[in-house]
């Protein structure tokens, strides 16, 4: 029997049109947030903007957690903050794109824009389930101490409703720690007008074979998978490997 998918198609598919939505007696409608209806209008017209090609590379984090177990405790007891991963991921970010500055561009009207700042957002998940996307400014001309002063005060005042407009503006690069809800990877859609974004899956230990001068060993090794989502307009695979691998 051939499948027939008129319905589906149809003008008078409510799917595809604004027609009446008709609910059956085991179903509510629920009518999303003024938040929630622009991440949806935003992300729909990404990626009918830009398409979008994902790269994905096996990251070795044993000698940064490592280093962040042996420091946190005299970290927190100095500078009275956590020592964030995502500022290290942010840290690291910067200086991926200061060896790659054509990953830090605008594509408009057919011109590449190239940004002198780097200016990197980050995805933060509210308790309703809603993503704000407030912005690091310059932070190519921050230390790391700073740039972990900054991530903390903006997640706080993000889930606590107090950023101000010209925090969530100008954004050159955009990051999500999915791993924070155990993801092991995904595929983040670029914010516009960004060609970039990246997004960072949970750190598992693994048990990993190990080049030595003794030969191959399987040592165990804390790692997680990275995800480079670029606009391919502008940003070939080679460009966009190469920096997920910096």
């Amino acid at each position: 029997t051939k499948l027939d998918l008129t319905n589906y198609i149809n003008d008078k598919n409510p799917i595809m049109k604004n027609e009446e939505i008709i609910i059956k007696s085991n179903e509510k409608i629920i009518e999303p947030d003024r938040v929630r209806k622009v991440i949806a209008e935003k992300m729909v017209e990404s990626k009918k903007i830009s398409p979008h090609v994902t790269s994905f590379v096996d990251c070795d984090m044993t000698n940064a957690m490592e280093d962040r177990l042996s420091i946190k405790n005299k970290f927190l007891k100095k500078h009275r903050m956590p020592l964030s991963l995502n500022s290290i991921f942010i840290y690291s970010i910067y200086k991926a794109i200061e060896k790659f500055p054509m990953i830090n561009i605008s594509y408009i009207n057919e011109k590449i824009i190239l940004k002198s700042d780097i200016n990197i957002g980050l995805a933060v998940a509210l308790n309703n389930g809603n993503l704000i996307v407030p912005v690091i400014k310059n932070v190519n001309k921050m230390k790391f101490i700073e740039i972990n002063k900054k991530v903390n005060d903006l997640i706080i005042r993000t889930r606590e409703n107090k950023l101000i407009p010209d925090e969530l503006t100008d954004g050159t690069y955009t990051m999500s720690n999915i791993g924070s809800f155990h993801n092991l990877m995904g595929t983040p859609i670029i914010l516009q007008p960004q060609v970039a974004i990246m997004a960072f899956g949970t750190i598992k230990k693994i048990p990993t074979v190990v080049e030595t001068k003794k030969g191959d060993e399987i040592q165990i090794k804390q790692k997680l998978i990275l995800s480079h989502s670029y606009d391919h307009r502008v940003i070939d695979g080679a460009l966009g490997g190469k920096f997920a691998n910096e």
